[in-house]
């Protein structure tokens, strides 16, 4: 069973959060949700987020993927975590999958995993001028190598449902697609 680690920051971008671990959960990936410390997460837009356990519990473990939600000023809080950016790097060096959406490509920028990738994030949050050796995309998702991004609440279902397809196929994403009931 394909394992994914969702960090929840104070501040995150709730509905990014909850897309990512719903539809990863649908296609049958164990989802890990890890607070930074151990009190709740309260989103960006006021939800109330209960994390499975703690990023220090987790550190240590595997996961296929590593999976960052946005918002402000969750994706600082992320950034400003030294665990996060040491995680991110031993999951890149390792193979695994790093996913960030909305201002949590920053995170990965941070972390020294864009360079000389092609990424995407919400406007303003990588710029040419901070982030020089990132070469900037307005798609919806981009995926460069092990890395993924996507621009922000808007594409949360379209970068879950590529991050089932990349973890279990396309077959996998088409089932869990199916029972959205999404316009085609």
């Amino acid at each position: 069973m394909a394992r994914a680690l969702v960090p929840l920051a104070q501040g995150c971008e709730e509905l990014e959060a909850v897309t990512i671990i719903d539809l990863l959960r649908r296609a049958g990936v164990e989802v890990i949700t890890a607070g930074l410390d151990a009190e709740p997460v309260r989103g960006s837009r006021g939800t109330l987020l209960v994390p499975d356990t703690t990023l220090d519990a987790v550190a240590a473990q595997a996961f296929d993927l590593i999976a960052l939600p946005g918002g402000q000023p969750g994706a600082n809080n992320l950034n400003a975590d030294p665990r996060v950016h040491a995680m991110l790097r031993r999951q890149a060096e390792h193979g695994g999958w790093c996913a960030a959406i909305c201002a949590a490509p920053l995170v990965l920028a941070h972390a020294g995993l864009l360079d000389g990738r092609a990424a995407t994030s919400f406007p303003g949050a990588l710029t040419t001028d901070a982030f020089p050796n990132v070469r900037l995309s307005d798609a919806p998702v981009v995926t460069d190598g092990n890395i993924v991004t996507s621009r922000g609440p808007g594409t949360a279902m379209d970068f879950a449902l590529h991050l089932i397809e990349l973890l279990l196929g396309r077959e996998q994403r088409d089932v869990v697609e199916a029972k959205l009931m999404r316009p085609r």
